[in-house]
Formats: C-alpha cells, sequence, structure tokens
C-alpha cells in the first residue's frame, strides 16, 4: 500500500530548462549595459552549454563567460549574485503539476522533496512554484549535507514521514541519483522523462505529471 509520494525538484516539478532559458533571457536585458556587446543567442546558448543541465554550479559558468566573452564593468560575482537573486522570479513547472499535488494531498498521502543543491536558492524556487505547503518533508542536500544518491537522505526524508519504504514512491528524472538510488532503499522508482537520457531502468515511466496519480491507483488496486 502506497502511503507516501516523493519528489525531486528539478527537471521533475520545476521545469529547469524553461525556467533557466527565461532567467537567462531576463539577465541579458537586465544587464545589457555589460552583455550587450555579445549577441543574445550566443549568450544564451553557451550559457545552456556550459550549465550542462544544472549539474555545474554557476560560479564555473560564469567564470567562463567572463572569460570568453570578456566581459568587463560586471564580475562573475556580481552575475553569480544576480542568479541567485532573480532565478526564482522565472520558475515554471511542468504542467499539471498543482492539480497533481491537489489530488494527492486530497487522497491523504504524506508527501515530500528530497533535492540536491544550495539550501535557500531551492526553497526561494518551491515557494515560487507555490507548492511549499503541500509537502510535510523538504530535504535539500546543503542543508541537510548529504545529496542523492547518498541513501541516508531517502531514509531520513521516510522516518520523518513515519512511512517505511515499500509504502512509498519517488518520482525524479536522473537515472542514479534519483530512480536508482530510490529502488536501493526499497522505493518504487518512478521515471519522469528527460530526453537527456535514453532508456532507464525504472518501475514505471511518466512523460506527464498527470499520469502519477494513475499509477499510485493502480499500485494500491492490488
Amino acid at each position: 500500500m502506497i502511503k507516501a509520494v516523493l519528489f525531486d525538484l528539478d527537471g521533475t516539478l520545476l521545469n529547469r530548462d524553461e525556467s533557466l532559458k527565461g532567467f537567462i533571457d531576463n539577465q541579458y536585458q537586465r544587464l545589457n549595459k555589460w552583455l550587450g556587446h555579445i549577441p543574445k543567442e550566443t549568450y544564451i546558448s553557451r550559457f545552456i552549454e556550459l550549465d550542462n543541465g544544472g549539474y555545474i554550479w554557476k560560479d564555473k559558468v560564469y567564470q567562463q563567460l567572463s572569460k570568453e566573452f570578456q566581459i568587463s564593468g560586471i564580475t562573475w560575482e556580481g552575475l553569480l549574485q544576480d542568479y541567485i537573486n532573480e532565478f526564482k522570479d522565472n520558475c515554471v513547472p511542468f504542467k499539471n503539476l498543482i492539480q497533481m499535488l491537489e489530488e494527492l494531498k486530497s487522497s491523504n498521502f504524506h508527501l515530500g522533496i528530497i533535492t540536491n543543491g544550495y539550501g535557500q536558492f531551492q526553497l526561494d524556487n518551491i515557494k515560487a512554484l507555490g507548492i511549499e505547503n503541500y509537502f510535510d518533508v523538504i530535504l535539500i542536500s546543503e542543508w541537510e549535507e548529504i545529496k542523492k544518491p547518498n541513501p541516508k537522505i531517502f531514509l531520513r526524508a521516510l522516518e520523518q514521514l513515519k512511512v517505511s519504504p515499500s509504502q512509498s514512491i519517488f518520482l525524479g528524472d536522473h537515472p542514479e541519483n534519483d530512480i536508482k538510488a530510490a529502488q536501493n532503499v526499497g522505493m518504487k522508482g518512478i521515471w519522469k522523462k528527460d530526453v537527456r537520457w535514453d532508456s532507464v531502468k525504472a518501475d514505471f515511466t511518466v512523460n506527464d505529471l498527470a499520469e502519477l496519480v494513475l499509477i499510485i491507483k493502480k499500485l494500491n488496486e492490488h
């Protein structure tokens, strides 16, 4: 019997690719005085390339951009601070996010988020999506001092929710950090399809968040 549903954030609830594109576009406009000498499309595409799906922290990205494009008048630290301050204003959810959370909450499921990243930054993004209050537990790797795929962060969340791994499912987009890691502690791993990977050994795969509710209903019918 499934009692708890846990989620990754970036690429699962937050449409990070769309959010990032919106942010970079806005940053380019806002800081045009210092970035205007770079063609906009060049700035955006190079940023996305260096960011590597969010797996490279932005200090490295901005240091590289500053060097390559000879940005002067604003330091890479200044650009990074702008990212930290402004990214939340560009957060785009995946469709059916609120509807799915409403359905799960009204069916009395325990809900949690386990995400890697910087504490305040990730919490700001969760708040920007308007979903903070749906969750009983939010664990962010910086504050927990452990990160996925370490089993301890999954077990900590389950302990706080007072459920066993076999009563829980985890939805995420990363084959190792999310799916395999959740399965390793005894949870069901559901893959939120992502074009970066071909085939992932998950218990189920969803394209749309709305599909999750149906999967859980089926699991609980057996």
